[in-house]
């Protein structure tokens, strides 16, 4: 099954993503982060400006962060080592406030980074004001490191660390206070973690720790080289070696995410960890080219195989086969089947049996006719066989009808059209689809008592699913909403034949689905 799994990502991988709706024009992005209902990045630029979405899907943008700073900028402690700009921040959450780190460069590598400290991150509220604390590290423009684009993480044992630099020399990391979020030990040296890179950042899992940085160059549109490499360590202080042992202060790092299609230049990773096995990621594109080439926030899956964590890709529209992970059956309208190609004419019973292989009954030798004489003619290759054309059978099946699994014959009334329903909002990185059998508007639907059934598409929230791509590779999919039922729900294998639907478990196969093209 895991190799069906792979085969399939690969495939993937050379489709084009679906890109997120509304204002997603962003350099530099945050790590996305949720709070009261919405969710929130900030970029380079003045004042350092926010986007915001109710979804994850369709996104606009909020003003600027300064705006609830006194005075609207940065402090003149941040100014004096740095200067009046405002790239690159990181946001995390830290009990009940919120730290901010921004990049506030002057002349590179002369540059700070400094910390506002928000009760709240949204715009509306009475207490949305934040403190300026300062600048957090600085470079001199001597130094071998340039104090600009930083990454935050609290560990399992909530200790929090910053990561910071770029081309001008080392990635360095140094601990901070988890209280007042500025450095735990300012007399200390920070520690060289990588080299030849920027916008890094630290996750963990399993043990260990990975720092994840954006190699290559930036801000030159189509012409940029941006990519994002890794390395791990079982210490959060390093040595970070990829996958051939290579050291990342010496310049390793095994490739994460790089330029594919119309979108050039990934860059500026950021963990959204959704819980329940769906883990995703976001970055921006230096270019996306469906936009005019402009610099693009994106949501996509994360993945993780052997020990490393694998950029996916967000479900495209197209024409599938849904198969249960757990039983190998694949989902299918409950109508009588035919065989691709017809039914198979081979050598079947005795002579005047009228029985002809697995072919409906046909009429024998004459009777008194001699049998058959000599050995039966060698088997033939024929021409390959078309794909079964729903036209052609769905005339026959039943106007109502509900859902089974069977084993797969690429049969039409196994082929799902998964298409995004304009209109209809989203979740982090994708659209809603619908879920409809192949040349017919039969529509995958939510009923009330938690059941599945296929009727007339009608953009009801019943027939909105939501394709989740899960850790280890394989989808959940969730019904929009249930009649009648405020509880999640996904799509289900009881057993080999039948689907339903119930709560999702992270730890069983129950819910885990495929897609394959047909």
């Amino acid at each position: 099954m895991l190799r069906k799994i792979f085969v399939w990502l690969a495939a993937s991988f050379a489709l084009p993503a679906l890109a997120l709706d509304g204002e997603v024009i962003v350099h530099d992005p945050s790590t996305v982060i949720f709070h009261e209902g919405r969710f929130y990045t900030y970029g380079t630029g003045a004042g350092i400006p926010i986007l915001t979405s109710e979804d994850g899907w369709t996104w606009k943008r909020a003003g600027a962060l300064m705006s609830a700073v006194p005075g609207g900028k940065a402090g003149p402690d941040v100014l004096a080592k740095g200067g009046n700009n405002t790239w690159a921040p990181d946001v995390i959450r830290i009990g009940n406030k919120f730290f901010v780190y921004y990049s506030a460069p002057g002349t590179q590598p002369k540059s700070a980074i400094g910390l506002l400290v928000c009760p709240t991150l949204s715009p509306e509220a009475a207490n949305y004001k934040c403190e300026d604390r300062g600048p957090v590290v600085w470079s001199d423009g001597i130094e071998d490191s340039n104090a600009i684009d930083p990454g935050v993480l609290l560990d399992p044992e909530g200790r929090l660390w910053l990561v910071y630099g770029s081309y001008f020399g080392y990635i360095r990391l140094v601990e901070l206070d988890p209280k007042t979020g500025l450095r735990r030990y300012p007399d200390r040296k920070a520690t060289n973690v990588a080299i030849n890179s920027e916008a890094s950042i630290l996750i963990h899992r399993d043990g260990w720790y990975y720092l994840l940085v954006t190699h290559g160059s930036c801000c030159q549109g189509a012409s940029s080289t941006y990519n994002i490499r890794m390395g791990r360590s079982r210490k959060v202080t390093g040595p970070y070696l990829d996958n051939m042992g290579v050291d990342m202060v010496e310049g390793g790092g095994k490739l994460f995410a790089a330029s594919r299609g119309r979108h050039i230049g990934p860059g500026h990773f950021g963990l959204l960890d959704l819980g329940e096995g769906v883990q995703k990621f976001s970055l921006h594109y230096e270019a996306d080219l469906d936009r005019g080439g402009v610099s693009v926030l994106d949501i996509r899956p994360l993945l993780w195989r052997d020990g490393w964590p694998v950029a996916g890709d967000n479900l495209v529209a197209g024409t599938y086969v849904i198969e249960s992970a757990r039983t190998g059956t694949v989902l299918e309208l409950g109508v009588q089947g035919f065989p691709v190609g017809g039914y198979r004419q081979r050598r079947g019973g005795p002579p005047g049996s009228g029985i002809v292989g697995s072919g409906p009954p046909t009429a024998g030798p004459a009777q008194g006719a001699p049998p058959p004489q000599g050995p039966p003619p060698p088997p033939q290759i024929g021409p390959p066989i078309a794909d079964q054309d729903p036209a052609q059978v769905a005339a026959n099946w039943p106007a109502n009808t509900g859902v089974r699994l069977a084993p797969a014959m690429l049969q039409a009334q196994q082929k799902w059209v998964i298409a995004a329903v304009d209109g209809a909002g989203g979740y982090p990185g994708a659209p809603y689809f619908r879920i409809t059998v192949a040349g017919t508007e039969r529509s995958l639907t939510a009923t009330k008592d938690g059941e599945l059934n296929a009727t007339a598409f009608t953009s009801a929230a019943e027939q909105l699913w939501r394709i989740d791509q899960l850790v280890d590779g394989t989808y959940r999919i969730s019904p929009k909403s249930v009649p009648g039922s405020t509880a999640t729900w996904a799509l289900s294998a009881v057993g080999s034949s039948t689907p339903t639907l119930s709560k999702f478990d992270p730890a069983s196969d129950r819910q885990r689905w495929l897609l394959g093209a047909p």
